[in-house]
């Protein structure tokens, strides 16, 4: 049973940063791609940023281009998320996403969630 856990939300001050990862467990992986999404209160969950696991392309969210840049480092089969200059609308519980290299296009695999607040 494969499973995504996130780490490194938390609490801090406008203009600062936080360094999320998503580690993978439970089996052999072969990924297509990974990213992460962002859910806050009352609103839909929205994507975030993605990494081709092959290429290395990557996508942002217009919202967090410059800001927030995505990684993998495959020894340790880990996304990373580095988020600076976050802003309070950054708030959010930020989940981290898999899409298996299996011939479908799908986000098939979701973390718990880390929350991710930041205060003025």
């Amino acid at each position: 049973q494969v499973q995504l856990v996130e780490s490194g939300g938390g609490l801090v001050q406008a203009g600062g940063s936080l360094r999320l990862s998503c580690a993978a467990s439970g089996g052999t992986f072969s990924w297509s791609r990974m990213g992460w999404f962002r859910q806050s209160p009352g609103k839909e969950r929205e994507f975030v940023a993605a990494l081709r696991w092959s290429g290395f392309t990557t996508n942002y969210a217009n919202s967090v281009k410059g800001r927030f840049t995505i990684s993998r480092d495959n020894a340790k089969n880990t996304v990373v998320l580095q988020m600076n200059s976050l802003k309070p609308e950054d708030t959010a519980v930020y989940y981290c996403a898999a899409d298996p290299a299996d011939g479908t296009i799908r986000w098939e695999y979701w973390g718990q969630g880390t929350q991710v607040t930041v205060s003025l």
